[in-house]
């Protein structure tokens, strides 16, 4: 079940006044607007707002011609029908959301002034996470005891991220219990009297913030960006109605996306395990009257060095012959009889990685992937962000000569995923990308064999940087395989494709 698509009709149905019915004697929207005009404007005697911060409310309303119009405070009216996103019931009103709720940024304040507990939550984006956050915030990593009182945000209020990657989440958390303190990285609403604080944080909550930030390189949202929004609200008694429906609806949608994540947890958990027997020689049993993966190492040695003499590959210099030592042993591993340990680049035809300097995307022809394109055991080629000329392909193919039977390994950023070739469609690869070549190996096998726990280990090990994590073809080159006969490797392979797919198919009845 996809939970989020769940999330969002629910989410959907009630801002469309869809989800409860409506009362004819309920006191209309419009009525309550003008109620929330008025307290704003007390609160500006009292103090409390700056005239600056109700100079862009408006009134929007619909005219004889039952078109929607927006009266600003000089007195201009315009007609925004093209902006209406749909029909409202009778007895809603749209308003800008700048004109129903109050927003304010928080504030950074000294690292020495952080303390590791206290009674004043000082809440950063990555405390949003935190158990007992899921909903509302009721924990931080860091709390103030010397603040600016300006700088609290109330009870009854939202907080969100306004700056980077996390806008995109769904990260938005009611405060109810206390007043907080938020970092320079984080926004809090807070609705006008009598506005329902629960409607207006479920019609956030439908709100994708990634699709309004207006910053560049980094994404951001500000006041301006919030403001705008046409906010649908109905009179004040649906509004509850609709929070009485709604919570009830979105809890159970939290229970069967926890169940979910559970199931998945525990099926990759399952494959991991699997993953674990084979590369120990576990997963099937050894037959003695297959080749010896010594014997095969031979040939691919031979192999190699026949295409070294027709010039179809180089000679590594650096290559060595991994032999077996009185244990037997990597990874605290012990090979069956029959199996032998090889460095990568003792079994494969060549490591390279995809372009240092990618050609500019050209909108159209050959697809150019990068690490977000290879999933583990598939290559998303519906996902396609760039795009390269045939041309240009040929200069990037030179090197890499990606063919049917090769193996992808993400090696830069999200480091360890493989997938193996299985069609001649042709694509260019970025950087993120390495292209293993084996040499008389299954293919199959060494994708499988490197998603592995040890190795998925090892690759982590040896991955190196700061801002983001890679590892080197020459590290890559010196991982070390574990080697069964072929003919074993055709029946690992199979193995794992018959308990992957009864696993897949639990977990999808489940969900």
């Amino acid at each position: 079940m996809d939970t989020k698509a769940l999330r969002q009709k629910i989410l959907d149905l009630a801002i469309r006044g869809k989800l409860v019915s409506q009362d004819p004697n309920d006191e209309p929207a419009s009525v309550l607007l003008e109620r929330i005009r008025e307290q704003k404007q007390q609160m500006v005697k009292d103090g409390k707002l700056k005239k600056k911060d109700i100079k862009n409310d408006s009134v929007i309303f619909v005219g004889e011609d039952n078109l929607h119009y927006e009266k600003f405070q000089d007195g201009t009216v315009k007609c925004i029908e093209d902006e209406i996103p749909f029909e409202l019931p009778e007895g809603w009103a749209w308003s800008r959301y700048g004109c129903v709720v109050t927003l304010m940024s928080g504030t950074t304040y000294p690292a020495e002034n952080e303390l590791l507990s206290g009674d004043r939550l000082y809440v950063k984006v990555g405390d949003m996470n935190l158990p007992g956050n899921e909903r509302e915030i009721v924990t931080s990593s860091r709390y103030l005891d010397e603040y600016n009182p300006s700088h609290l945000v109330p009870i009854n209020s939202v907080i969100f991220p306004k700056r980077g990657g996390a806008i995109a989440t769904n990260k938005k958390k009611l405060v109810l219990q206390k007043e907080i303190l938020i970092d320079l990285n984080t926004m809090a609403f807070t609705p006008v009297s009598p506005v329902n604080l629960m409607y207006c944080y479920y019609w956030f909550l439908s709100i994708d913030l990634g699709k309004i930030n207006s910053g560049s390189s980094v994404p951001q949202i500000n006041n301006k960006d919030i403001e705008p929004l046409l906010f649908p609200i109905p009179p004040i008694s649906e509004q509850e109605k609709i929070i009485q429906a709604i919570t009830p609806l979105l809890d159970a949608e939290q229970r069967i996306s926890s169940a979910g994540a559970e199931i998945s947890r525990l099926v990759s958990c399952a494959k991991s395990e699997i993953l674990d027997l084979a590369i120990r020689g576990q997963l099937v049993p050894q037959d003695p009257n297959d080749e010896p993966a010594s014997v095969l190492l031979e040939r691919i040695r031979a192999e190699k060095e026949e295409l070294i003499k027709q010039g179809k590959i180089k000679r590594d210099n650096k290559e060595s012959v991994i032999f077996r030592g009185e244990d037997n042993s990597y990874y605290g591993i012990h090979l069956p009889d029959s199996w032998d340990w090889a460095s990568l680049r003792e079994i494969a035809l060549s490591i390279s990685d995809g372009s240092h300097n990618p050609p500019p995307d050209n909108g159209s022809g050959i697809p150019l992937l990068s690490a977000a394109n290879i999933n583990d055991n598939s290559i998303l080629m519906n996902e396609i962000s760039r795009w390269i000329t045939n041309e240009e392909w040929k200069i990037e193919n030179q090197r890499t000569n990606i063919e049917v039977g090769d193996v992808l390994l993400t090696i830069v950023g999200s480091i360890g995923r493989s997938a193996v070739v299985q069609n001649s469609n042709h694509f260019a690869l970025q950087r993120s990308v390495a292209v293993i070549k084996p040499c008389l190996i299954n293919p199959l096998y060494l994708m499988h064999i490197v998603q592995s726990p040890q190795i998925q280990k090892w690759l982590t090990d040896n991955s190196k940087g700061t801002a983001q994590k890679g590892i080197y073809l020459n590290a890559l080159s010196l991982m070390i395989i574990p080697i069964p006969p072929l003919a074993e490797q055709a029946r690992i392979v199979e193995q794992i494709h018959i308990a992957y797919k009864q696993l897949d198919l639990i977990s999808n009845a489940l969900l």
